[in-house]
């Protein structure tokens, strides 16, 4: 199911990381994904019952990334 938000939410709505940029509905794999992904660093944030969930500690890596060394 596609994440449906208001689109003034989704307008102020951004990245909680250091670059704060916006976000988009979906994911690069899936657009119709239950989660939000930052167009900046890639960060995946889950969407639970309708809910943002814009918490660094839930967010999903994007899988192209490799670890800090």
């Amino acid at each position: 199911m596609a994440v449906q938000l208001d689109p003034q939410l989704l307008d102020i709505l951004a990245c909680p990381s250091d670059d704060h940029a916006a976000l988009r509905p979906g994911t690069p794999d899936d657009p119709e994904a239950d989660a939000l992904t930052c167009t900046s660093c890639g960060r995946q944030y889950p969407v639970t019952d309708g809910i943002p969930v814009l918490l660094l500690d839930e967010a999903t890596q994007p899988t192209d990334q490799q670890p800090a060394e």
